[in-house]
């Protein structure tokens, strides 16, 4: 009897052994196709192409060196709420992700039991009343699904890769929020030097105003000239109000995304000329692929929507669970660990829905559904980075052309705000004309680095530094690559 019940057992145990090695063998999910970029294979004429370092192995600090402007990014990364919104997202798509994954393991529980009750005579065999006591402590699992088909890998490979897409949008979040602070830092020193000259012409017009109001006091100068005079100063206070809304307006935004209050200097304007941003490489279109985090995340989302459709086929197979315990039970406490007292219990399930009314059919119709709508939204965030790299070269271009076009124009202006500020004493030039001559380089020299600003962005710049886990440590799903 020994070596018979010895068989038995272990021919349990071998037939419990190989569902586990069945489980999770099969999947009926397909295999991910990426379809190919949907944009040309070079970049337009009139694009830049510049020779270079590559943007997304570059880190920020080497691109933007400007001090102040380090300073504010760092704040920036540390304090933005949009970013630490992000960084908590991917935290929740870890956990949901362990989550998901533990469904592929039994979950084993410890339990202990004591009961002890009266049964009436007029209910039991005997007669009379009985009182009756029952122990029992068991281990255990509770309907642990066989993942025959894959269902449950597909789900914790959905999951999977929705974490890795949350990851690398917040890796998209952190570029994103770069190039926001240091567009926002270029524009307000453009601000501020346009006030600057704003300051200049408003103190010219002021001292006209005096000599035309004292000409006009003793005679030498006519009602109307002394009106242009005034008009000329009415325009230049209100220009240089309307810049300092603009700038005050500016520095919120900018206090906004750094997540902190802003104090900048009055001097180091980011629009000077002996502060170019390094030109960059663009590589070619597919290199963006690989570069941008935007379109990381589209794919992983594409190779999620592909795990979700191999789980809808797999619910038209049979469900097969298992439930089980194994411990000790009697009718003493005392007599709980005795040899004879050994309880088991072994209940496995099979279940096929018949009829579910076409929910099934539906499920894997929506799976496939947002499969395409998945792989429409990775083909326009390619053609998107696609545009956003191709404006950015193109404005490097032609604005660069500007920026020469006024430079060599330079002494030209000079003269001609000479002269023009001659003709302004006695009324003959209007306001805007003088102040245009003297603005135009700033404005174009900021615009420059503004589009340098978007080529680094679009470029994926510092892509492989915001890969690196941050500051705070976040831990990375066992037994998975992140």
């Amino acid at each position: 009897m020994t070596d018979h019940s010895f068989l038995r057992r272990r021919g349990r145990w071998i037939a419990v052994g190989a569902a586990l090695l069945l489980a999770g063998c099969s999947s009926l999910a397909t295999r991910t196709e990426i379809p190919a970029a949907p944009v040309a294979q070079t970049w337009p004429e009139d694009a830049a192409v510049l020779d270079g370092p590559v943007a997304h192995a570059l880190h920020w600090r080497d691109y933007f060196t400007e001090p102040e402007l380090v300073a504010l990014i760092e704040t920036a990364l540390a304090n933005n709420r949009d970013l630490r919104v992000a960084l908590l997202r991917v935290e929740e798509a870890r956990a949901l992700y362990g989550i998901q994954r533990s469904e592929r393991f039994p979950g084993v529980d410890l339990g202990g039991q004591g009961s002890r009750a009266r049964v009436p005579g007029d209910l039991n065999t005997a007669g009379r009343a009985v009182v009756g006591s029952e122990y029992r402590v068991t281990a255990g699992l509770s309907n642990w699904e066989l993942d025959l088909w894959g269902r449950v890998r597909s789900l914790e490979d959905a999951a999977l890769q929705e974490y890795l897409a949350v990851d690398a949008t917040r890796q998209a979040v952190r570029i994103v929020l770069i190039a926001e602070v240091a567009s926002a830092y270029v524009t307000l020193r453009e601000l501020d030097e346009r006030s600057a000259v704003a300051g200049e012409v408003i103190a010219t017009r002021e001292t006209s105003f005096r000599i035309f109001l004292r000409r006009h006091e003793v005679g030498s100068a006519s009602r109307l000239e002394l009106t242009q005079v005034e008009t000329l100063l009415h325009q230049a206070r209100r220009l240089g109000t309307e810049l300092q809304r603009s700038r005050a307006a500016q520095g919120h935004a900018l206090a906004l995304l750094v997540g902190a209050p802003v104090s900048l200097t009055e001097t180091a304007p980011a629009a000077r000329e002996d502060a170019p941003l390094a030109a960059l490489a663009p590589g070619l279109p597919s290199d963006l692929l690989t570069a941008r985090p935007d379109i990381a995340a589209a794919e992983h989302r594409l190779r999620a929507a592909d795990a979700n459709i191999g789980a809808a086929r797999a619910a038209f197979f049979p469900r097969v669970a298992l439930t089980g315990e194994f411990g000790t039970a009697s009718a003493e406490l005392d007599g709980m660990f005795e040899a004879a007292s050994r309880a088991w219990l072994f209940a496995p399930t099979i279940s096929l829905p018949i009829f579910d009314g076409g929910r099934r059919h539906a499920g894997l119709a929506l799976s496939e559904v947002r499969r395409d709508i998945a792989v429409a939204n990775y083909e326009k965030t390619i053609q998107t980075a696609f545009r956003e790299v191709a404006d950015a070269l193109s404005a490097r271009r032609w604005l660069a052309e500007q920026v020469a076009i006024d430079r060599d124009a330079l002494r030209a202006h000079a003269e001609r705000a000479r002269l023009a500020q001659l003709r302004y004493d006695s009324g003959a030039t209007a306001f805007l004309e003088v102040l245009d001559a003297r603005q135009q380089l700033i404005q174009t020299r900021s615009r420059l680095l503004a589009s340098q600003v978007a080529l680094y962005a679009a470029l994926g710049g510092g892509a492989l530094d915001a890969a690196r886990p941050d500051p705070a440590p976040r831990a990375t799903p066992q037994g998975r690559p992140s």
